[in-house]
């Protein structure tokens, strides 16, 4: 041992801040007249997200399928699984492993959503903290 440390541990240093990486998302969201809609873009990697519970799921129950609104802002990241989502004006778009969800429309009537391959969505909901941000960066090619 080296000054308390153990010669074969090594010390690696990340500065967040300037970390380029990014992972893609699309944000559920209410229009002015409470309908739902969506938009693309993607999330900074190596960025703390403050969270204080997760919890996760494989199960699905048939309200879920329905039109609904987020009963939260939170983040769905799904481990396996392809689903469609469908928003108030019938547009949809594909979640699928790689692709964190953010929900936040959360009045009218919401969105629905169904297994594209396969039966099982397994996947993580993590509460967004109340007054944080959610880190969301809209594609400017997408708006």
């Amino acid at each position: 041992m080296m000054n308390g440390q153990d010669e074969n541990q090594k010390n690696i240093n990340v500065a967040l801040e300037t970390s380029m990486g990014f992972i893609p998302a699309i944000r559920l969201i209410n229009n002015p007249d409470d309908s739902c809609t969506f938009e693309k873009g993607k999330m900074p990697t190596l960025k703390h997200i403050k969270a204080t519970v997760f919890w996760m799921s494989n199960e699905t129950e048939e309200w879920e399928k329905n039109d609904h609104p987020a009963p939260r802002r939170q983040y769905v990241v799904t481990i396996k699984g392809n689903v469609r989502f469908k928003v108030t004006d019938g547009s949809t778009f594909i979640i699928e492993p790689g692709i964190i969800l953010l929900a936040e429309d959360l009045k009218g009537a919401g969105h629905s959503w169904d297994m594209v391959n396969g039966q099982k969505w397994e996947r993580l909901y993590i509460p967004i903290v109340e007054n944080e941000s959610d880190l969301f960066m809209p594609d400017a090619d997408f708006m």
